[in-house]
């Protein structure tokens, strides 16, 4: 059939397919899954690939199917996709990559933030969100009842900034919508409805946990870990700019206009000329102000190379994922893990009191906590047996109960366990002074940006 082999010739044309190993090596190397099948992430990518190469023939939108979640999900830059890519399938993965930040408030504020971000894209990108929304659609609402009603009622809201997408793609995402809203009993707002999004109150926290978050959100700032941003003006000659960014170890550096830095330059993008002949404007999201806390540099640093920070209302600073290995950040994450810890533990008295949870323990690893119990006791260090157990052994307590393994987010144990993994060994590595950027940045970026969450859970 005709429209089989466009579809093929479409999906094996030469930038698809180096989109498609470059998304299956960046979602490959994180063990990248599907939230509730536990298959390889690269299967969602190929039915988005599919269903937008059913209702268009330019190869570009296909790579950005390919690429639409690499921002977000991997340790991937926006640059990145650049280099590799060129700018025009760059902006294309820019406009379907989530621009709100932590800091930004609730969950229906920051939806309200990338509704307004998505609502000024192109229509080749709506038309890959078009598809995105279809299959994800699908895998929540047969997966996951209870997420799902919240779910549908944001992607409803979705609809009425996604017209210009393909059609053919709108219409079947409106039809899956409204199936799922029906199977699942959801009534669906009119097209367009965003006040219960912008207007929705944040979750009420107590006391304590307030003054938690402040702890973590404000005792620490983007300008406790930023370097000075130097700048040139745009005149100023790009062989001896590059020089003096070489000998300062900076990668980055501002372009002045009429005194003030408008744009950036990378030390890998100057050759010859003028530095003003490859400025490059800032994008989207990427500038904070000094004082924006380490929640939101990770999560502007999740989509770009480079975090411009402002003090005054001018860009003075810059951070890169390497100042993510500064001793406070270190700290910062630490503390994190420790609070969760301790939440942890609080729950497992609450839900197994009288030491009841010994039943799911096994006795080798009761008897070493019982020793580790007895040396401190020892040394006059008060503490429960449950103090006693190991990291992992805690979380791995709560996933015995179903009721905390959905509020924690997991579909199933063997998701749950894969995640404690991964989060001891973040502070396994925190512990050690270990690099944490290559090897956890993923984890890092997702701790962060559900950290009012966590701390409120």
């Amino acid at each position: 059939m005709n429209g089989d082999k466009k579809t093929l010739h479409n999906i094996d044309s030469p930038i698809a397919v180096r989109a498609r190993l470059f998304a299956e090596d960046a979602h490959g190397r994180i063990n990248h899954r599907r939230k509730y099948t536990g298959i390889p992430y690269t299967e969602h990518l190929q039915t988005v690939v599919n269903l937008v190469a059913e209702v268009t023939d330019d190869p570009e939108i296909l790579a950005a199917a390919w690429l639409h979640d690499t921002v977000e999900d991997t340790p991937v830059t926006l640059r990145d996709i650049e280099a590799t890519f060129g700018p025009t399938l760059a902006h294309l993965v820019l406009e379907l990559t989530d621009v709100s930040r932590p800091g930004d408030g609730n969950r229906a504020a920051r939806k309200a933030i990338d509704l307004h971000h998505l609502a000024l894209a192109s229509p080749r990108a709506k038309s890959v969100k078009l598809a995105d929304l279809i299959d994800n659609c699908r895998d929540i609402c047969a997966n996951d009842p209870g997420f799902g009603r919240i779910y549908i009622a944001e992607m409803n809201a979705l609809l009425g900034v996604l017209k210009e997408g393909d059609s053919r793609l709108y219409s079947i995402a409106k039809a899956t919508i409204t199936e799922c809203a029906a199977t699942l009993g959801v009534p669906l707002a009119p097209e367009g409805f965003m006040e219960w999004i912008i207007d929705a109150p944040p979750k009420p926290l107590d006391s304590r946990t307030d003054t938690t978050l402040k702890v973590f959100t404000r005792s620490f700032s983007a300008r406790d870990i930023a370097e000075p941003l130097l700048s040139f003006d745009t005149t100023k000659d790009s062989g001896e700019a590059k020089s003096i960014l070489t000998i300062a170890g900076q990668q980055v550096a501002g372009v002045r206009e009429k005194g003030l830095v408008s744009g950036f330059v990378g030390l890998t993008d100057l050759k010859d000329g003028v530095v003003g002949s490859y400025l490059r404007q800032f994008l989207p999201g990427q500038i904070l102000d000094s004082q924006s806390s380490l929640s939101d540099v990770v999560s502007v640093l999740t989509r770009h190379a480079f975090c411009f920070l402002t003090l005054w209302g001018q860009v003075v600073g810059v951070v890169s994922r390497g100042d993510i290995q500064k001793p406070v950040v270190r700290m910062w994450l630490f503390g994190m893990i420790t609070l969760i810890e301790m939440k942890v533990t609080d729950r497992i008295e609450r839900r197994w009191p009288d030491e009841s949870w010994r039943l799911y323990v096994s006795e080798g690893r009761i008897q070493k906590a019982e020793a580790l119990q007895s040396e401190r006791l020892r040394r006059d260090d008060v503490c429960r047996l449950l103090d006693c157990l190991q990291f992992s052994e805690k979380f791995q307590l709560l996933l015995e109960d179903k009721n905390y393994l959905s509020e924690l987010g997991f579909a199933s144990k063997a998701q749950g366990k894969r995640a404690i993994k991964r989060l001891e060994s973040l502070r396994n590595h925190l512990a050690h002074s270990q690099d944490i950027v290559s090897q956890d940045w993923p984890l890092i970026a997702a701790i962060t940006q559900r950290l009012e969450s966590l701390v409120s859970w």
